[in-house]
């Protein structure tokens, strides 16, 4: 999608929504509720996340500006809201009926290419996040959330690319589906290795071939690579 595709495409999304503001640490919507409403996201960032039935979490996505949630359920009726929606910070998001974004979609040939475009993306991206989770195990997991993150929220600094995200070594663990105690470990041997430094909450990042070295990385495009 080009640029002024891109403008078309947000303008459109943000008129057919109403605006909604959420405090950091809010549920937009939760695993199970009924879904009425996509979602557009203006500002801030949104984590996604799935529960298992002991209560541990999965985090799958940590969506910001210009990124689509709540989209599994359009053209399913009666559908529910499979994942859960939590803002990380402050955030404005556009609520769109999801009958009303079915009905444009349906009678906008255009947009709706640009949708399904957008669709097959968002696929992509999921089928890469389980391929390391399943085929690199914990570690492959964990380096390749990290790789992700420089991707999607990385700024490049004199000694290496710095993660503008603060995460918790918990919240980490949720990306890779395991004990924070399991991160821990990992995340200590990155630093005695000088891989990873870590400064008031956020990870910088002084070696990133090493991260891509040790889990085989397949050079995968920068837009399929992200953790959004």
């Amino acid at each position: 999608m080009n640029e002024i595709e891109s403008r078309e495409w947000q303008k459109w999304l943000t008129s057919l929504g109403r605006d909604l503001r959420l405090e950091k640490g809010t549920y937009l919507f939760q695993e199970g509720e009924k879904a009425d409403d996509i979602y557009y996201i203006q500002s801030g960032k949104i984590q996604i996340s799935k529960m298992d039935m002991d209560g541990r979490e999965l985090a799958l996505r940590i969506c910001s500006e210009g990124d689509l949630i709540g989209e599994l359920t359009l053209f399913c009726p009666g559908a529910r809201y499979m994942l859960t929606a939590k803002a990380l910070e402050d955030s404005v998001v556009s609520a769109i009926p999801r009958e009303r974004l079915e009905q444009e979609l349906a009678n906008n040939p255009k947009l709706a290419i640009e949708f399904m475009k957008w669709m097959s993306l968002h696929f992509r991206k999921t089928q890469t996040k389980f391929r390391d989770l399943i085929l690199h195990g914990k570690k492959g997991a964990l380096y390749s959330t990290l790789i992700r993150l420089c991707n999607s929220y990385g700024v490049m600094k004199e000694d290496g690319i710095l993660i503008d995200v603060p995460l918790t070594n918990q919240e980490l663990a949720n990306f890779c589906g395991t004990a924070r105690e399991v991160v821990n470990r990992m995340l200590g041997d990155l630093r005695k290795k000088g891989v990873i430094s870590v400064q008031k909450g956020k990870i910088r990042v002084h070696n990133l071939q090493y991260l891509r070295d040790e889990i085989s990385c397949e050079g995968c495009p920068p837009e399929l690579c992200r953790i959004d």
